[in-house]
């Protein structure tokens, strides 16, 4: 297979009707490192949202058991891209996110900019930093991927377009984002566990170069101080930099799924969906709200 020829397999299918099918070829095969890495950035993103960092930290999900969280979250959300919505996996995955959200007073807007986070962030990520740009086929293909998604979570009034998706996240950030306490914390431990998968001596430079990835409004909302223009614009271009050099390599032969990451290191004898993620108890630490009418995740 030559370099571009999936690319071209994509661009011959329906990007509505064959929607899952070509996310996945494109997370999997394609760009498995930059969905990753966007992705972590997506979820990081909406703890800038005060409603939803206070919650995280008030669950102590993310600050007291980061690498859990995370590896949950990863592993319950692309269950469903490997397998699909219909498969007896992706139902129990989705189930397991329903249950979860459930336990929670979480508004409608907050849990439709998370979903619209899922669509943005990948595709300006990649833009900017994957070894080429993502088509418009794919673009389509996440936009009614997370449509889905979003329905089977009983999401309401859910963006109908990528440019629908785009617009939603950025006034909701213009409209939202803000500092608060509890979600510095939940900052500062996410930086924390992405720092814990390298060597220890390299944990500042690893918070530098993560910081500098993240735009001004991000920044402000943490109240990080932005790093030095210079450092900035290595980091930057070192990224891109991968990305151009990915671009010579062979077509990956075999799908990477979320589940063979390296940074998963919860579940050493393996796991079952079903018994990922939260469990709450209603006013017990780690479930602080009940949720009220059950519309965000039914």
């Amino acid at each position: 297979m030559k370099r571009y020829e999936r690319l071209g397999l994509i661009r011959r299918m329906d990007p509505v009707t064959q929607a899952s099918e070509i996310y996945r070829l494109t997370v999997a095969y394609e760009f498995p490192w930059d969905f990753t890495r966007a992705l972590e950035l997506a979820l990081y993103r909406t703890y800038a949202v005060p409603s939803i960092g206070r919650l995280l930290a008030r669950t102590a999900e993310l600050t007291d058991r980061s690498q859990k969280r995370y590896d949950d979250t990863s592993l319950l959300l692309d269950a469903v891209v490997e397998h699909g919505f219909d498969s007896e996996e992706g139902r129990t995955a989705i189930r397991r996110i329903n249950r979860m959200h459930r336990s929670y007073d979480i508004s409608n807007d907050d849990m439709r900019y998370v979903l619209c986070t899922f669509v943005v962030v990948p595709k300006r990520w990649i833009d900017a930093y994957g070894w080429r740009r993502l088509s418009r086929h794919e673009i389509v293909a996440s936009t009614v991927h997370y449509r889905t998604l979003g329905h089977r979570m009983g999401i309401k009034d859910i963006p109908t377009s990528y440019e629908e998706f785009e617009a939603c996240l950025d006034a909701y950030e213009e409209a939202h984002f803000g500092w608060d306490e509890g979600a510095r914390a939940v900052s500062d431990a996410t930086l924390d566990l992405m720092a814990s998968w390298y060597p220890r001596p390299l944990a500042p430079v690893l918070r530098t170069a993560t910081l500098a990835l993240l735009d001004d409004p991000l920044l402000r909302a943490f109240r990080y101080a932005p790093p030095a223009p210079a450092t900035r614009a290595l980091v930057r271009r070192g990224v891109r930099a991968r990305g151009r050099v990915v671009r010579l390599f062979p077509p990956r032969r075999a799908p990477h799924h979320a589940r063979q990451n390296w940074e998963i290191k919860s579940y050493p004898e393996g796991y079952l969906l079903e018994q990922l993620g939260t469990r709450p108890v209603p006013g017990l630490r780690g479930c602080p709200v009940r949720h009220g009418d059950g519309s965000a995740a039914q």
